[in-house]
C-alpha cells in the first residue's frame, strides 16, 4: 500500500509541476485533463501527508521517552504517542478506502427509470412518490432534473417515468438505488382502511457517451407520433414524439416531453445507449460472480432492496439491514444518511474482499 502511496505522491507533484508549464497551460484539453487528475489525487496526497506527519510525531515522542528524564515531559510524550497511534490507525483505514479502485462511471450523469409494479393505481402513485423523492434529492445537491418520458395513470401517478439527473458525482450517489422498492400503506383509493403492499422498480444507469457503446443506426427504427398527456398545446398538436426500436434487442423507447422531434430523438438514443451499456455491464458482473457478491447490489432490477412502511414511519434497506424512522423526510429528498450508509457498507465489503485476497 505504501509503495502505491509514494507513487501517488510523486505523480501528484509531477502533475502540479506540469500545470505551471506554458505548454500545458496553452493546451486546453491537456490542461483540463491534468486539473482533473490533480483533483482526483489530492485527497489521497493530503491524507498521506497527514499520515507521514503523525509517524514523525510518534518517532519524536518515542525519542523523548528514551532520552528525557523529566517525568512531566515523559508523561506528555506518552499522551502524544497514544494520540498518534490512534490517529495512524484511523488514517490507514481512510487511505485504504481512498485507494480502492474507482468506478469509472462515478462522475457521470444518470438516467433514472421508474416503473409501477404490483399494486395497480397505488403502485403508480408510489412511482410518482419515488420520482419526487429523487427530484428533491437532486435539488438538494444542486443537480438538474431533465424529464425524458412519462406515462401517467390519470390520478397523479406514473405507470413509467424516465428522467436524467445532470450533476457531478450523481452516479456515485444514486447507483445503489436500482432494484424493487416496496411500499406498505393505506392507499388513497382504499375505502376499508386496509394496509396494502405495492412495488415499483427503479433502474439507475450512467449516461453513456457515443464512443462508449457501439451503436449501428441501421439497427434503429424511428417512428413519430403525436404526444399525449400534459405537455402543452405545441407538444400535443404536432408529431414531435419519437418511438425508437432497437431491432437486435427488441428494446423500445418512447420520448415525448420535448416540442422538438430532434430533441426527443436525441433523448431516446441516450436512453438506448444507457440500456445497452447496462446489459454489457450485467454480463461482466455475471462473469465476475465473486466480486459481485462482495459488493452492495447496484443494478439488479429484480432485487427487493427497500421497504417504505408508512404506518410505522420507517424506511428499511434490506441489503444492509438499516432502518431509519424518518420516512417523511426521506420521501422529501433527505436521503443522505441512507446513501452514505450504503456507500460505507460497499466500501467495507470491498476492503474485506481486498484483505482476503492479499
Amino acid at each position: 500500500m505504501f509503495d502505491k502511496l509514494e507513487d501517488t505522491l510523486l505523480r501528484y507533484e509531477e502533475v502540479v509541476r506540469e500545470l505551471s508549464e506554458p505548454y500545458v497551460i496553452n493546451d486546453a484539453e491537456r490542461y483540463q485533463k491534468r486539473m482533473k487528475e490533480q483533483a482526483e489525487l489530492e485527497p489521497i496526497v493530503v491524507k498521506y501527508k497527514e499520515y507521514k506527519q503523525k509517524k514523525a510525531d510518534m518517532e519524536e515522542s518515542l525519542a523523548i521517552l528514551d532520552e528525557e528524564t523529566d517525568e512531566e515531559l515523559k508523561e506528555l510524550a506518552k499522551e502524544e504517542l497514544n494520540e498518534c497511534r490512534s490517529s495512524i490507525t484511523e488514517i490507514e483505514k481512510e487511505l485504504k478506502i481512498l485507494l480502492l479502485p474507482k468506478d469509472p462511471n462515478d462522475e457521470k450523469n444518470v438516467i433514472v427509470e421508474i416503473r409501477a409494479g404490483a399494486g395497480g393505481d397505488e403502485a403508480a402513485l408510489f412511482a410518482a412518490d419515488l420520482y419526487r423523492m429523487y427530484a428533491k434529492y437532486a435539488e438538494r445537491n444542486h443537480w438538474k432534473v431533465d424529464m425524458m418520458n412519462s406515462n401517467e395513470n390519470g390520478i397523479g401517478g406514473f405507470k413509467e417515468v424516465v428522467f436524467m439527473i445532470n450533476g457531478a458525482g450523481a452516479y456515485s450517489k444514486l447507483k445503489y438505488e436500482s432494484g424493487v422498492h416496496r411500499v406498505q400503506r393505506i392507499p388513497a383509493t382504499e375505502s376499508g382502511g386496509r394496509i396494502h403492499t405495492s412495488t415499483s422498480t427503479v433502474a439507475i444507469m450512467p449516461e453513456v457517451e457515443e464512443v462508449e457503446v457501439e451503436l449501428d443506426m441501421n439497427d434503429c427504427k424511428f417512428d413519430v407520433f403525436r404526444a399525449s398527456g400534459n405537455g402543452g398545446q405545441c407538444v400535443n398538436t404536432t408529431d414531435s414524439a419519437v418511438r425508437l426500436t432497437h431491432i437486435p434487442t427488441g428494446i423500445v423507447i418512447s420520448c415525448q416531453d420535448e416540442k422538438s422531434q430532434l430533441k426527443n430523438k436525441d433523448k431516446a438514443l441516450k436512453v438506448l445507449r444507457a440500456r445497452l451499456y447496462e446489459m454489457e455491464c450485467a454480463k461482466a458482473h455475471d462473469a465476475e460472480a465473486e466480486a459481485r457478491r462482495s459488493q452492495i447490489g447496484t443494478g439488479d432490477r429484480s432485487e427487493k432492496i427497500r421497504t417504505y412502511n408508512y404506518p410505522q414511519g420507517r424506511v428499511t434497506d434490506h441489503r444492509i439491514k438499516l432502518t431509519l424512522h424518518k420516512l417523511d423526510s426521506i420521501i422529501d429528498g433527505d436521503m443522505e444518511e441512507m446513501i452514505d450508509s450504503l456507500i460505507a457498507a460497499d466500501q467495507a465489503a470491498k476492503l474485506a474482499n481486498m484483505n482476503e485476497s492479499e
